[in-house]
């Protein structure tokens, strides 16, 4: 995987920096925060880096299953909202929100060190797109899924609240 530019800032922090987002809000103090950009290689696909602490294991050594699933949530999101911006020529991206998505487990995800989220668009039309995700820890895939988000607008409740 091609490690994210560090100097850069996350898509979070750039459209949302007062989001509260327990999985991607940068203003969360006790949240995770990934922060989800592009792949130098290929814009169109996303990663971030994420450390797993003590408080997200389910035991010993490995992460929580929950924890995993609101990681790919989050990331699989603001894949869909980048590529919506994208395909749009907007300047930001559209307000999006999960209307499903899956996981699956694959292996345990070891809590020792750094995971790795790769996420890509599979399907897109005007007002949302389908988004495959994966999560890697040494080298191997841990953890599958697959979200359709779509852009809300100005009457539901999360409309603009990046």
């Amino acid at each position: 995987m091609t490690e994210p530019a560090t100097l850069e800032p996350s898509l979070q922090e750039r459209y949302a920096p007062a989001g509260r987002c327990f999985g991607c809000g940068p203003s969360n103090p006790i949240g995770l925060r990934i922060g989800s950009r592009p792949d130098p290689t290929d814009e169109t696909v996303l990663v971030a880096e994420w450390v797993p602490q003590p408080d997200h294991e389910a035991f010993t050594g490995v992460v929580n299953g929950g924890i995993l699933g609101t990681l790919l949530d989050c990331h699989a999101n603001w894949t869909a909202a980048w590529h919506l911006m994208r395909a749009r020529g907007a300047d930001r991206p559209p307000t999006t929100v999960t209307l499903e998505y899956t996981i699956r487990m694959r292996r345990p995800t070891p809590s020792g060190g750094a995971v790795h989220l790769r996420a890509w668009v599979v399907e897109g039309l005007d007002d949302r797109a389908t988004v495959e995700a994966e999560i890697s820890s040494g080298g191997s895939v841990t953890a599958t899924g697959r979200g359709t988000f779509v852009a809300v607008k100005p009457d539901h409740p999360a409309y603009d609240r990046w």
